[in-house]
């Protein structure tokens, strides 16, 4: 009898810790269900970069109302630049209302790409992996899973924290090295929110941004990439006058040529640019980026990188490595 009870008691210990299965099926389940019955939420905290000793720290908004409708706000708490990343019935866009310019996509967006900051993305992803790990601890659970960011693959897997009532509080985004490249922070999260789809509507996110007005006419400081390609080099470097600003051209030659352009940003007319390509995460700004270019704004200056002989690791390499340069200048 008293075996009989010894056996009792540690299957009741076993079914505690692991959540009654080693997988954590029950907790999964529940946090699924949890997520996609919902027909809303708000979601704040605070995103993190890590790009080798410097960090970037961003204030997250999110809100999402069924069906498609997504906003994500990222305010730079450096420079209080914030940008917008929206879909509606419309498309999906880079806002940027400092500087009342827009980018529009003909894309997925975000259903293309793991998003640390959306919670659908993120139930997807636990359910893509069938060799997720599931592990207690005092707090709660931790998920480890691998991650699909098609246009960075140096991010390969992450880890999500969820406490005790099942709430997502913590996504921790890994390198192959298993260092942490991205850290979300969730502070709270209202579940069915009071949302509608005005909240959506691209004039209404041109005019709510808390920015004074960010606009440069002329660049004081040219800015150079840190890391350039092996045998690649700077090889012509011109400034032109535009209409109420400046550019800088800069052609570098080599194995691996590319050219980069700077150039001034003027808030005075509203422009949406349509563009090929998808929104990319930056170490401190949002851009563009397709198959031969990247574009972003950074402090009222809009960069341009393009070449045929880089991949896209190698293009993100050098514009991350120009944030940095912009930071030590």
């Amino acid at each position: 009898m008293k075996y009989l009870k010894r056996l009792l008691f540690l299957f009741v210990c076993v079914c505690f810790f692991t959540g009654c299965g080693s997988n954590g099926s029950d907790i999964i389940k529940d946090l699924t269900k949890k997520v996609e019955n919902i027909s809303s939420y708000n979601l704040t905290g605070v995103l993190e970069i890590i790009n080798n000793e410097n960090s970037y720290l961003y204030d997250v908004d999110v809100l999402f109302l069924k069906d498609n409708n997504f906003k994500v706000s990222l305010k730079n708490q450096t420079n209080n630049h914030e940008q917008i990343i929206l879909r509606n019935s419309d498309g999906v866009f880079v806002l940027n209302p400092s500087l009342n310019k827009s980018f529009k996509f003909q894309s997925e967006w975000p259903y293309n790409n793991s998003q640390s900051y959306l919670l659908q993305n993120l139930i997807n992803d636990i359910k893509s992996d069938d060799s997720y790990i599931f592990e207690s601890n005092d707090d709660g659970y931790i998920i480890t899973t691998k991650v699909n960011y098609s246009n960075n693959k140096e991010l390969v897997s992450q880890k999500i924290y969820v406490d005790k009532d099942k709430n997502i509080n913590l996504v921790e985004v890994l390198d192959q090295n298993g260092l942490v490249k991205l850290k979300m922070k969730i502070n709270n999260i209202v579940y069915n929110s009071d949302s509608n789809v005005e909240s959506f509507k691209l004039e209404n996110n041109m005019t709510v941004s808390g920015d004074s007005d960010l606009s440069v006419s002329k660049i004081n400081d040219v800015i150079y990439p840190m890391y350039i390609p092996q045998n690649t080099y700077l090889s012509t470097q011109d400034k032109v006058s535009i209409e109420g600003g400046e550019r800088v051209i800069m052609t570098f030659s080599g194995d691996y040529p590319f050219m980069l352009i700077q150039e001034t940003v003027s808030s005075n007319d509203s422009s949406i640019i349509s563009v090929f390509g998808e929104p990319l995460q930056l170490s401190d700004s949002v851009g563009v980026i397709d198959d031969t270019s990247i574009t972003w704004i950074s402090d009222g200056i809009e960069y341009y990188l393009v070449s045929n002989s880089l991949n896209s690791d190698e293009l993100i390499s050098v514009a991350n490595s120009m944030t940095v340069a912009a930071i030590e200048k």
